[in-house]
């Protein structure tokens, strides 16, 4: 766990879902950019912006390379969060292509509301698919004709993927539809469901894969046909005249400053790329160690009669609510005790209140960091406010 030496004994973070540590080498590649080529990407000749230029290149590939996609295909994009990717694309899609929107019912109020204002904008129906309890879509109960559909690869409420991922991507283009995939909870421990994927486009968090704060998209070139730039400003053109402008995207090598507008976060793109070395890495002892810490967590609150899990099976994102206990005031008795967990609904308002009548509920969700002393406090808090 040296990788994590910053961590206090008495430090337990169970909020690595909202966003995950950071460990060492990540950290390190970010404070080298401001320390030793601080400088604006794509604007400058000098020996640091080169340096710049080459490392955040170099991200984008093995972004790519992550996920087992070609760049012939896909092009990625770097933003703010997976939040502003998929509002991003929505307000620059050109929405006569499409008849209807859909999106489901665990989703992140990222792909919810986004998918519910495209739709109120463009006078188009929407629908929202239920999820399977193992977080598949039974895609012969829906019509995929002409649709935008916008879903999540994982969960952020209890981490159930999106098994048929690749069947619903075929189908969904085998009707005449794009989808879109919210990425954020899979990219950093269940990424093999998104690789080779033929989806239209996959946004995510940096921030939940071990790097700086950032966003990105990853883009079929193909879906470039149907985007209308509108949002637009510096380092998107290659040349401006009194009355128009010439795209830089235009030219497939620059594809992907169609979503860059102004300056980008260079620093945080370079230890993203660090840090996606630093997920390629991980021994299977490191993959075991997790497991077994969410199969342990989740043994104890499932024998416990007075707990109600969210959750089917073991994930390292694991809900539940204790029955007579206020979560929120759980999640600040657990803080007195350097457990830090997330409460509430986890922006699922949906599915979480108006679908399952949940009352609010408490997340422990795990990562890399997490030691098994993490989880022998954690049980031995629960077991003393359980009685």
């Amino acid at each position: 766990m040296e990788d994590f030496d910053f961590l206090q004994d008495g430090d337990v973070y169970l909020d690595a879902a909202c966003q995950s540590l950071r460990p060492r080498p990540v950290i390190e590649a970010l404070n080298r950019y401001y320390t030793e080529h601080n400088s604006c990407g794509e604007r400058v000749k000098y020996a640091w912006g080169r340096k710049t230029d080459e490392l955040v290149e170099d991200t984008r590939d093995a972004l790519l390379k992550y996920l087992k996609l070609k760049g012939k295909d896909y092009f990625v994009s770097f933003t703010l969060n997976t939040t502003y990717g998929i509002n991003l694309l929505l307000d620059q899609i050109d929405a006569k292509h499409f008849a209807k929107v859909m999106t489901s019912d665990i989703e992140h109020n990222s792909p919810f509301l986004s998918t519910m204002t495209f739709a109120r904008r463009h006078n188009l129906p929407r629908e929202v698919m239920i999820r399977e309890r193992d977080g598949s879509i039974n895609l012969a109960n829906y019509d995929f004709k002409k649709a935008l559909v916008v879903v999540n690869a994982a969960s952020n409420i209890d981490g159930r993927v999106l098994g048929n991922l690749k069947e619903l991507v075929k189908t969904v283009h085998k009707q005449g539809g794009v989808i879109i995939i919210d990425a954020a909870q899979a990219m950093a421990h269940s990424s093999a469901i998104l690789e080779k994927t033929e989806a239209d486009a996959i946004c995510g968090s940096a921030h939940k894969m071990y790097a700086p704060s950032l966003g990105f998209m990853i883009i079929r070139r193909d879906l470039m046909k149907l985007i209308d730039t509108t949002f637009i400003g510096g380092g998107m053109v290659d040349d401006v005249d009194k009355e128009k402008y010439q795209l830089s995207a235009e030219s497939p090598n620059h594809a992907y400053t169609k979503f860059e507008s102004g300056l980008q976060a260079w620093g945080e793109i370079i230890a993203f790329g660090e840090a996606i070395k630093w997920l390629e890495k991980r021994s299977k002892e490191d993959k075991k160690r997790l497991a077994e810490c969410s199969q342990r967590l989740f043994d104890f609150l499932k024998s416990q009669p007075k707990v109600h899990l969210v959750n089917e099976a073991a994930n390292p994102t694991t809900t539940f609510y204790i029955e007579g206990l206020d979560s929120h005031m759980l999640g600040a008795a657990l803080s007195n005790e350097g457990i830090m967990a997330r409460t509430g609904y986890f922006c699922v308002h949906y599915y979480l209140d108006h679908v399952m009548h949940y009352p609010p509920l408490i997340r422990f969700s795990m990562g890399y960091h997490t030691r098994s002393a993490d989880i022998d406090k954690t049980i031995e808090i629960l077991e003393r406010i359980l009685g």
